[in-house]
This record gives C-alpha cells, sequence and structure tokens, in this order.
C-alpha cells in the first residue's frame, strides 16, 4: 500500500469509527445518561458540544461562532491536505491522516448538527478532564506523531533512511 492510500484509510477509518460511534451514543443515551465504566475514573456521557476544544466560543453568539468554526476546519483540512499530497516521512504522515480525519468528523457533525457530540468523560481525583470523542481522540493522538516526528527529525539530523551521496569537488 503506497503512503498516499494509507494515509486515505486511516482517515476513512477514523471518520467511519467516529460517524458509528457517535450516531450510537445519540440514539442510545439521553442528556442525563451516565454509564460507568470505571467508578471515579472513567464515564460514558452523552454531551453536546457547541464549540471548539475544551467547548471553546460554546456561549459565542451562535451566527459567527458555527461559521467560524467550520471555516477554521476547512482551512486546516486545506493545509493538512497539502502536506499529505506533499509526502513526508510515514509517522509525520499518519499524524496528519489522523488530524484530518478527526477534523473531517467533528466537521460532519457542524455541518449538519449544529454541536459536536462527545461522549468519553474522564476524572483524574476531583478534576474532571472535558468530555470528548473518537475525532478529538485522533487529533490528539495525530499531534503527539506529529511532535514525536519532530523530535526525532531535529535529534537524529532527520528521518531514518538512505542519506544522500555525497559529490565530489
Amino acid at each position: 500500500m503506497n503512503n498516499r492510500a494509507r494515509s486515505a484509510a486511516i482517515i476513512v477509518a477514523i471518520v467511519l469509527l467516529d460517524r458509528v460511534t457517535k450516531l450510537y451514543i445519540r440514539s442510545s443515551l439521553s442528556m442525563i445518561d451516565l454509564l460507568p465504566v470505571i467508578p471515579g475514573f472513567f464515564n460514558i456521557v452523552h454531551t453536546e458540544n457547541p464549540g471548539a476544544a475544551f467547548s471553546m466560543l460554546a456561549n459565542a453568539p451562535v451566527e459567527w461562532r458555527r461559521g467560524l468554526l467550520v471555516w477554521i476546519s476547512i482551512v486546516v483540512m486545506t493545509v493538512i491536505g497539502t502536506m499529505l499530497w506533499k509526502g513526508s516521512s510515514p509517522l509525520a504522515e499518519s499524524g496528519l491522516a489522523l488530524v484530518f480525519g478527526g477534523a473531517l468528523g467533528n466537521l460532519i457533525d457542524r455541518l449538519f448538527r449544529g454541536t459536536v457530540t462527545d461522549f468519553l468523560q474522564f476524572f483524574f481525583g476531583s478534576y474532571e478532564f472535558p468530555s470528548f470523542n473518537v475525532a478529538d481522540s485522533a487529533i490528539s493522538v495525530g499531534a503527539g506523531l506529529l511532535l514525536l516526528d519532530l523530535w526525532i527529525s531535529r535529534k537524529y539530523g532527520g528521518p531514518p533512511g538512505p542519506q544522500p551521496a555525497s559529490r565530489p569537488a
């Protein structure tokens, strides 16, 4: 499988998994349901986030919030799509594909519902981490892979592989 096909497969897998899980949550749980998976640590819930990550802009006027978030998503996906098309290391391409798939999953929610369905809820002691979904997870893991790729390329002077042949003087 070539790099572009692998990236496309990652994107499709993330979008499908994101859609299926969100549809299941919306059809199975009301907004007041709570399913403890690991009591005091991990619950399945049903929340609808009208804003961006961590509910940023959730209280902003609907008229411009939705347009702004859709526009930002499209710009980010265009940049990531261009980077994927140009090619990079396999680690960076996997990270970019995860971010693209996650952004597309959340964009679909924003376009057709006006909100993003979140359902994974974690607690760390008394701290409640904001609820999130498969798309958000893919974006976070993808960003982590991009940082790892950046660290590897800086530490070792570039991706592993054949080095260019030196030219005679």
